[in-house]
């Protein structure tokens, strides 16, 4: 399945946002492909942020990231640099953006 999401990065933090995605910790991609995700690609428009993600299931896969130590690490530094976070919580598996067109 496909999902993409829509998030924010503070104005005054893009440059640390993309610091810090140019250094993901081995550890935690492991951990997204190992609960299903075979790609997660992130386009950033002024500070707009927007994910698309390749995976099997996209509630297991928050589910199974959502307390594992090395995401809640990530996303407790990704929460000092967004406006609008990724929602790892089960009403978050409904929070993709609807598709309205594709070829």
């Amino acid at each position: 399945m496909r999902i993409a999401l829509h998030t924010k990065v503070r104005a005054d933090r893009i440059e640390q946002y993309e610091t810090a995605h140019r250094a993901v910790p081995d550890e935690l991609t492991a951990a997204i492909r190992a609960a299903g995700a075979t790609s997660w690609t992130i386009w950033r428009s002024g500070t707009d942020l927007f994910h698309v993600i390749e995976c099997q299931d996209y509630a297991r896969l928050l589910a199974e990231l959502e307390h594992h130590p090395v995401n809640v690490a990530w996303q407790t530094r990704m929460a000092g640099l967004l406006d609008v976070e990724h929602d790892y919580s089960e009403t978050g598996a409904a929070s993709g953006l609807p598709v309205v067109w594709e070829l």
